[in-house]
């Protein structure tokens, strides 16, 4: 069973390659929205609630980060942590609702018998984490964690195993929680890693940029972002191309068509077909698109991330060595004149980006639900380790 959220587009996207993977090796998948298993209206609530503030009020969703979300430096507890640790004294609770999604997910549970529970989103892992830890859920759960800013959210330590996009993503899973963590890498559809070259693409981009190399700016699947088209406006005056990606945003379409010399498209379907094509990609969250991105080794710059956990991931993604970070826009000039030219900063900056992926986090999702060694009939009880 993976639970995901429709909470853009991203956690669903992981969601639906890792059923997609699944399902390839020969399991049976299900695949369910956590929002879903909310009492009715409170998950289209909390989208709503989400999407407006990290849209007109980031300052808003910036202070819920730092008061719930953002972990602070003596939540780290001793390597050995059990299981059943409770929360520190005196933290706030990072979600009261995982409790209100238990009795619909428990219900699932029983009548669809998963043999592994995977969880692509925060909130899904809370519930499970919580089942786990007080014995009503009875097989693993793993958490896939697809930020590269691990915040204390996502951290439940009921669940058996996190995976995480990065080594240093582990390393803090483990040092949090006392579980453990591994760093398979990001999960991506197929067709990114060294997609072959879209005539298609690289036809539409020549004729609407005259030869100006593409640079892609993503604003993820609700168009969400500060400063969008003024930075598309210093990148064509610079003599690029940018192709802003505007998500399901017709509005922000409309207005960037407005500034001379960008590209603006809506919902595209075809990512790696464009990423062929394009030769930088300018990101504000640390998300889907950048990882995509890695993947089909384009170069990634940084730069005014989206509040909360989108700055904090951009941050990290660039000190990791994965992208670059850029403070200002001429900074963000310069560096994007240095990595659209073929060379060895470019290479070098492909090259460990592509290295994040290191491993199927669906082989290990799948290892969770294989009987212990000796004893074919064993299934896993509630706090019994399964990694």
């Amino acid at each position: 069973m993976v639970l995901s959220a429709s909470m853009g587009a991203g956690h669903d996207t992981v969601a639906a390659e890792l059923a997609r993977r699944l399902r390839a090796a020969g399991h049976d998948v299900l695949v369910r929205d956590v929002l879903t298993l909310l009492p009715p209206g409170a998950g289209p609530g909390v989208r709503s609630f989400y999407r407006f503030t990290v849209r007109h009020v980031p300052w808003l969703y910036e202070l819920i980060y730092a008061v719930f979300l953002a972990p602070g430096p003596a939540e780290a507890g001793p390597a050995g942590a059990s299981r059943g640790a409770a929360p520190a004294r005196g933290r706030l609770d990072v979600s009261p609702m995982a409790a209100l999604a238990e009795k619909r997910l428990g219900a699932l549970v029983r009548s669809w018998r998963p043999d592994v529970v995977v969880s692509t989103f925060h909130l899904a892992g809370q519930v499970t984490g919580r089942m786990r830890r007080r014995g009503t859920l009875r097989v693993p759960s793993a958490v896939f964690v697809t930020d590269f800013a691990l915040h204390r959210a996502w951290l439940e330590p009921g669940n058996d195993v996190f995976l995480c996009v990065s080594e240093a993503g582990a390393r803090t899973a483990r040092a949090l929680t006392g579980r453990p963590a591994a760093a398979p890498g990001p999960v991506v559809p197929p067709g990114f890693d060294r997609p072959p070259r879209s005539e298609a693409w690289a036809e539409r981009l020549a004729r609407a940029g005259g030869g100006r190399p593409p640079v892609l700016l993503s604003a993820g699947a609700w168009g969400v972002g500060k400063g969008l088209l003024a930075t598309a406006g210093a990148l064509a005056g610079r003599g690029f191309l940018p192709v802003l990606l505007c998500g399901r945003d017709a509005g922000l379409r409309r207005r960037a068509a407005r500034v001379q010399g960008v590209l603006a498209l809506g919902w595209v379907d075809d990512m790696p077909g464009l990423m062929s094509a394009a030769r930088l990609l300018v990101d504000n969250a640390a998300g889907q698109t950048s990882v995509q991105a890695l993947a089909a080794r384009v170069p990634v710059i940084g730069y005014r991330p989206i509040p909360g956990h989108g700055a904090v991931g951009v941050r990290r993604m660039a000190a990791e060595g994965l992208t670059v970070y850029a403070s200002g826009v001429a900074e963000l000039l310069g560096l994007a004149d240095r990595l659209v030219r073929p060379g060895p900063e470019r290479e070098r900056r492909v090259e460990r980006g592509a290295a994040v992926f290191r491993d199927d986090a669906a082989r290990l999702v799948a290892g969770l639900g294989e009987p212990p060694a000796g004893d074919p009939s064993a299934q896993p009880e509630a706090g019994q380790p399964c990694a």
